[in-house]
């Protein structure tokens, strides 16, 4: 697939900012499924600085800093891109779930060294025996890891509601697990901790899906939305990508942004500023595809309406 992107956030606020210093992370990951052309990016008002480079985790970061007094900013980047299918799965990994997690946390090989990271807790997903409790019903003794990250995924998606009512950035995860409702930072963070909580090494993924309208709709003009999934290590082989959103696998609809421990690491705009009082915010997304697909999706495989992020 080729597609057009298109994000734009634009912040309004009640008193002048006399000077803001700002990271954006809306440029799309050189991945080997996933090539992307030069951004176009647009700052308004103009930053006396910018400049780009690749954070711990090798995403691309956008750095500026606006010296000009002002009461709104917005940033706009536009990325053209073409997206592949991902690697196809292994046919099997040797041993059981619990032997891959005992060579996660004991083989001396550079891809486990750094996955290893991924098992530790991070500011929004902390583990715990209760996630642990969640997982276990996939994890059974003897199960294959495939098998069991795929059952956990579709789990998510058959008990846990779509929800954008019911959670903040500050709702525990806990209360996320409980209440069974959220949205996809949710149900990533989720999946993520369960993971975790049971030692394994899971990221979290930042990025775009291109959404469907409704039969005989016209798409509008940013009504696309973020959105956000997961990935998890499997020794041997690497990292699997995984969408509890939607209870399937990533493919060529779902376009990387970055990826890092939880959403504190891959926000798409961040910053300080001096001045400004209270603000607005409004986000707009368009994943626009230049072609038409290679094949017609199956009803199963579309992703529903209400599951967009």
């Amino acid at each position: 697939m080729i597609y057009q992107l298109r994000h734009t956030t634009s912040y309004s606020y009640s008193a002048p900012v006399t000077l803001c210093h700002n990271e954006a992370r809306m440029l799309p990951r050189e991945l080997p499924w996933q090539r992307c052309e030069a951004s176009r990016i647009e700052i308004l008002p103009s930053p006396a600085v910018e400049s780009e480079r690749q954070d711990f985790f090798g995403n691309r970061v956008l750095y500026f800093a606006i010296q000009d007094i002002h009461q709104a900013l917005e940033v706009s980047v536009r990325t053209r891109l073409e997206t592949r299918p991902r690697p196809a799965l292994p046919v099997r990994l040797p041993g059981d779930w619990q032997g891959c997690r005992d060579t996660l946390a004991s083989a001396a090989e550079k891809s486990c060294l750094q996955a290893r990271l991924y098992r530790l807790d991070s500011p929004f997903v902390r583990r715990n025996p209760r996630l642990a409790d969640y997982a276990a019903a996939s994890f059974t003794p003897g199960r294959s890891l495939l098998e069991a990250v795929q059952d956990l995924n579709r789990r998510i998606f058959d008990e846990f509601t779509y929800d954008p009512s019911f959670t903040t950035l500050a709702t525990p995860l806990i209360e996320v697990l409980e209440q069974r409702r959220g949205v996809c930072q949710d149900f990533a963070h989720l999946a993520i901790g369960c993971l975790r909580s049971i030692g394994l090494a899971a990221r979290y993924v930042s990025g775009y899906l291109e959404t469907f309208p409704a039969p005989g709709q016209p798409k509008l003009v940013g009504a696309d939305a973020s959105h956000a999934w997961l990935a998890v290590f499997l020794p041997g082989w690497g990292w699997l990508e995984l969408d509890p959103t939607n209870g399937s696998l990533p493919g060529e609809q779902h376009v990387v942004v970055g990826w890092g421990r939880d959403y504190a690491d891959v926000p798409p705009l961040s910053g300080v500023m001096s001045g400004g009082g209270d603000h607005t915010l409004e986000v707009a997304v368009d994943v626009i595809p230049e072609s038409p697909p290679a094949a017609e999706i199956h009803p199963e495989q579309a992703p529903e309406s209400r599951r967009l992020g």
